[in-house]
């Protein structure tokens, strides 16, 4: 053939494809502007129809090059509300999201079929709320039908889903787990449309973050993964079947399945990686391990297994089974070089948690053991249980720990000594059944060193040598002896030596003498912002049997010394705050502790207090002791409200939380004051002020005892509004939320009206003296119960007493009104008493009112009856006439204080009583 016909071809050919390639691009531009409006109203309609959540984009464009060759139509500033109850709330928000639209479908088929999903720069917002409602619940559940048709009516028929450069978020508060995956890219492909379908995909994200129980478990770490997922649709079921990830450098096969629960989630869960790198392993540590990483050799093999199955149903206190295994072979860490590396690390420790309770905790750690130069450690450790364990202990070491210390480059702390330990133990603990394992064994830390960068100077000359040994497995076998424990800090020595034989009743050699400064060595080991201060100045010989002091032999008792305590707080569970002790100096002698000037402060109230305390030591050491005393104790200033007991709830906590500043909001119920029952003190208390509820009373002075739970104040005096009272009293806490009591209060020539403006229990006892002026007196007797505020529930309130009136002028009270508008009196509205004795008695909420007479303007009135404490009347009332009351008219008022009834007449109407349901 000759060159001319190959030319011609040539150039037919090249005429031909340009012709195909400019009707190709003409109908890539044409046909989405022919079915563009086609496209739109059958995406539309779909939407409303599939369609729960609230949808909106500012603009819809149909094209084939937006995803090239796919045909798409692509919404711009896309948003999708999620379901109830969170339909106010984004659940899909994009710069856009593209649909791939099925050509044939497009020309041929009645409905579009859509069978791609393209989500760029978008926000995925999955949230869980505490009762397992979740807002992406957004697709409208399909009615059953038998037509063909109608199965075949439908839009949506996935066969892949791509996302790019997105952020996923999973807020879960019905679990407390929140994932944050930044960064996220994922390519899906299968045929989403059949309720059954495999899932193929990769993964690729940035920045992945779990949270569980608001503490971080991944943070910041890459995740890049081929998957491979079968999905029932039906059942809303994972099996993860498949799956090769990368958690930054470590290698991970995972397996499993996933069912959702109509009350939470069905779970198995096998994640392994064999014979992965150590260095590789660490990458997927927290941030803060990777910076010390940068500078540390890393060798060895590791295995791992980790296993998550059963169900999770949190309202039902269901849980998964936890297991792991984890292996380390042949390790070697190096942190910048150190001329004593670690080397032969080897770990072999397996871990189960059955229902995820801590309790049932099965730790084997078969061996942990390392070799530093020819230094070595070696342990081994069985345990079952967490509360009461099962221990089967074993270790021998002999470690330089300055060189563990820079082997290790462990941060912000310098170590040096040499701790030497060869210690078994076996058994089971178990605090209230006074159970302790089988030991025996030493463990003595020689030239110890600890400096840290909270505070410039070391801790040195740490020495301890210690004995431990119980051949029994109980309490009254264990024997520990320490010989010393020594150590000198900012150039003040402090040793302490002790010999402990028998922890059921304890047999103790204890010496002691130095100075402690707690707010410095506390500042060694300390956080900024934290603040501690205080000093111990000891000079002890204490030696005795904890049941010599509880039998009364206490010539059998060898203490003696002084220890001076400043500026310390303590903490203890019988009060909501801490106590400081300012300055004290106690002096032993055999169970006696002398204190001269002790001062101390809790919160807003102050006490100096001198006098001892007696079994000090059997108080401190045993829950059985009691500790007794006598003393005197002065105060400017007592706020009894700091000393109600308080519980503390936890609020719920969002999941969406910054990790790096995770707390927890509480809230606090305020209780009543619980005595400990373990004290037997009485003491002469005066005090300038106390605070009550808002209640003043000053110049309080009295005896007070404290017994069995029980605080009895005798011959107490304070002043309140002015007048003078004394008391005898009587109160005991029983739970925190109820307390019982009784006094026996005369209060002396006291102005009503600074009573009911002052008094909120006078307030609401006698709530018609709100306008009365003038002097009265009290000698009353009542008990009853406290609620949880330290405040009278009144239907318990029992007893009675008088009310004297010397001089007093009642105005605008609204029963002497209503009596003087029915009597057509007007003079009687405002009454002056004077030289009146009420007597009254109260019981299950009614206060019964015996007959009084007096007279004014005139008029003789008699009343007698019952008011509730609540203000209802049932006063009966005869109101004797001028001049000498020998004729009177008959009168009943009923009704309440604010609105009384008065009625010419004997007939009133019974107050119904309110029982106390609990008893006292």
């Amino acid at each position: 053939m000759s060159t001319t016909n190959y030319k011609a071809i040539g150039v037919k050919i090249l005429k031909y494809t340009s012709i195909t390639l400019v009707v190709l691009l003409g109908l890539m531009f044409i046909t989405p502007l022919i079915f563009s409006d086609k496209i739109k109203e059958q995406v539309k309609k779909t939407a409303n129809q599939k369609l729960n959540g609230e949808l909106n984009y500012s603009d819809a464009q149909v094209s084939f090059f937006t995803h090239f060759p796919s045909l798409t139509l692509t919404l711009t500033k896309f948003n999708l509300n999620g379901s109830a109850p969170f339909q106010n709330e984004k659940l899909v928000s994009a710069d856009e999201i593209a649909f791939g639209i099925n050509l044939s479908s497009l020309v041929f088929g009645e409905n579009i079929k859509i069978d791609q999903i393209f989500l760029s720069n978008s926000l995925v917002n999955i949230k869980v709320n505490k009762n397992g409602e979740a807002n992406y619940n957004i697709y409208k559940a399909e009615k059953e039908t038998t037509s063909k048709e109608e199965e075949s009516d439908t839009g949506i028929k996935l066969e892949e889903i791509e996302i790019n450069n997105s952020k996923l978020i999973y807020d879960d508060q019905s679990t407390n787990v929140h994932v944050d995956a930044v960064g996220f890219n994922y390519l899906g492909n299968g045929d989403l449309s059949q309720a059954i379908f495999e899932l193929h995909s990769k993964l690729k994200i940035e920045k992945l973050n779990i949270i569980y129980e608001n503490e971080p478990y991944l943070m910041n770490k890459k995740i890049d993964g081929d998957l491979i997922t079968k999905i029932n649709t039906h059942s809303l079921s994972f099996v993860f079947e498949e799956n090769d990830l990368s958690i930054n450098k470590l290698l991970v096969d995972f397996k499993g399945k996933f069912d959702f629960l109509k009350d939470g989630y069905n779970i198995d869960f096998l994640l392994k990686s064999n014979k992965s790198n150590l260095y590789d392993l660490f990458t997927a540590f927290p941030p803060k391990y990777i910076t010390w990483l940068k500078d540390t050799e890393l060798k060895g093999n590791v295995d791992l297994l980790f296993s998550l199955k059963g169900k999770y149903i949190a309202s039902q206190n269901i849980g998964p089974n936890l297991n792991l295994d984890f292996k380390v072979k042949d390790g070697f860490v190096n942190y910048k070089k150190s001329a004593f590396p670690v080397s032969n690390l080897d770990m072999d420790i397996s871990t189960k948690v059955p229902n995820l309770n801590p309790e049932l905790l099965i730790l084997d750690a078969r061996n942990v053991s390392l070799n530093i130069d020819k230094n070595y450690l070696k342990t081994r450790l069985k345990m079952n249980g967490m509360t009461t364990p099962d221990i089967d202990l074993a270790l021998n070491s002999q470690i330089d720990l300055e060189k563990l210390n820079r082997a290790l480059g462990i941060p912000d702390i310098e170590l040096k000594g040499m701790l030497v330990g060869d210690l078994k133990a076996k058994g089971k603990f178990d605090k209230k059944n006074k159970l302790f394992p089988n030991a025996n064994g030493t463990l003595n830390l020689k030239n110890g060193f600890v400096k840290t960068q909270y505070y410039p100077n070391p801790i040195t000359d740490i020495n301890v040598v210690t004995n431990i040994n119980n051949q029994k497995g109980t309490y009254d076998g264990l024997s520990v002896v320490l010989k010393p424990a020594a150590f000198t800090f900012e150039g003040e020595p402090f040793w302490v030596q002790a010999d402990l034989k028998n922890f059921d009743d304890l047999n103790y050699d204890i010496k002691a003498k130095g100075v402690l400064n707690i707010s410095k060595i506390y500042k060694v080991f300390s956080q900024k912002g934290l603040d501690v201060d205080g000093s111990i100045k000891a000079d002890l010989q204490l030696k005795g049997v904890q049941s010599y002091a509880e039998k009364g032999d206490y010539s059998k008792l060898q203490n003696k010394g002084t220890l001076e305590i400043r500026n310390i707080k303590i903490a203890t569970e019988y009060l909501p705050k801490p106590l400081l002790i300012k300055e004290g100096i106690f002096r032993f002698n055999q169970d006696k502790m002398s204190f001269n000037t002790f001062l101390t402060s809790y919160g807003e109230s102050d006490f100096k207090m001198n006098g001892y305390l007696k079994n000090v030591f059997n108080f401190m050491s045993s829950k059985n002791g009691t500790l007794r005393g006598s003393f005197t104790l002065n105060s400017n200033f007592i706020n009894v409200d700091e000393f109600m007991s308080s519980t503390t709830t936890v609020s719920a906590i969002p999941a969406t939380v910054d990790p790096n500043n995770i707390s927890k909001p509480v809230t606090q119920e305020t209780g009543v004051i619980l005595i400990p029952s373990n004290m037997d003190l009485q003491f002469y208390a005066t005090a300038h002020k106390i605070n009550y509820q808002g209640l003043i009373l000053q110049d309080g002075k009295g005896a007070v005892k404290m017994k069995n739970g029980k605080i009895l104040m005798q011959n107490t005096g304070f002043n309140l509004i002015g007048c003078n009272v004394a008391m005898n009293a009587a109160y005991q806490g029983l739970t925190p939320k109820k307390a019982v009591f009784e006094f026996d209060l005369k209060a002396t020539d006291f102005s009503i009206k600074r009573a009911y403006d002052e008094v909120d229990m006078f307030k609401e006892m006698a709530s018609a003296a709100k306008d009365a002026q003038g002097i009265v007196s009290l000698d009353y007797k009542v008990k009853g119960r406290l609620d949880q505020q330290m405040m009278p529930v009144y239907p318990s309130l029992i007893g009675g007493g008088v009310l004297s009136i010397k001089d007093v002028k009642v105005k605008g009270m609204k029963m002497f009104n209503a009596v003087s508008k029915t009597t057509d009196h007007e003079s009687i509205k405002n009454p002056e008493l004077s030289k009146v004795d009420i007597k009254t008695s109260v019981k299950n909420n009614v206060i019964t009112i015996e007959r009084f007479k007096f007279k004014f303007a005139g008029f003789r009135p008699r009343i007698e009856g019952t008011s509730s404490l609540d203000g209802r009347l049932n006063i009966k009332m005869r109101l004797g006439l001028p001049p000498f009351g020998l004729f009177g008219i008959p009168l009943t008022v009923t009704g309440t204080n604010n609105n009384p009834k008065v009625k010419v007449g004997k007939q009133g109407e019974d107050i119904e009583e309110t029982k106390d349901t609990e008893d006292n």
